[in-house]
């Protein structure tokens, strides 16, 4: 069994390793590297897929709002071990473009790891837990109509990156910061729609 992460850069390295051993890398894959148990590193890896220039493949912000709404109402009804369709754990990415990616985070993810660290945890923990999957709810939801304005969903990644992070770290403040991103996202893409 693997150890649980505990920062963006090990996430990273994870990927790292099955993307140096496969041709093609799967979601089934990469879940499995993380464990059927981890919310928090599978919410950063959808948040990493969102604001990474993955995020600029057609469709990809409707099939990533798919998978944070499976994710996140399993965790509101409380499952200890999260359950993904096929059509979600077959979807994979080359190789050479997934270390691409992988390249391109991780200065950030060096940096990002380095200011983390347990506060605020009521907002992680326990009834926090619950109000950050509602969160995610809300974000999956309001997914499909950021596509209308561009850029959004890379915002609606960055929430959902912090989300996941701040279950990972027990860092309530990234919580804060989801909220922030995310509301000021919103109001951005209701004031262009309108």
């Amino acid at each position: 069994m693997n150890e649980p992460l505990q920062s963006l850069e090990q996430l990273l390295d994870r990927i790292g390793e099955l993307s140096r051993s496969h041709e093609r890398v799967s979601v089934a894959m990469v879940v499995e590297s993380i464990g059927s148990r981890s919310f928090g590193p599978l919410l950063m890896l959808i948040g990493i897929t969102l604001f990474s220039p993955l995020s600029g493949v057609p469709g990809m912000s409707l099939f990533m709002a798919s998978f944070v709404l499976l994710v996140a109402v399993q965790m509101l009804i409380g499952k200890r071990h999260f359950w993904l369709p096929h059509y979600i754990l077959d979807r994979s990415i080359e190789r050479g473009k997934l270390q691409k990616v992988l390249d391109w985070l991780r200065k950030p993810a060096q940096g990002i790891d380095c200011v983390l660290k347990p506060r605020l945890s009521f907002l992680v923990h326990n009834g926090g837990s619950f109000g950050i999957a509602g969160l995610c709810v809300v974000i999956g939801l309001c997914m499909p109509f950021m596509e209308l304005v561009p850029f959004s969903s890379s915002a609606a990644g960055l929430a959902l990156l912090a989300l996941g992070l701040a279950l990972v770290v027990h860092d309530g403040l990234l919580v804060l910061l989801a909220l922030v991103v995310f509301g000021s996202t919103l109001t951005f893409v209701v004031m262009n729609i309108l």
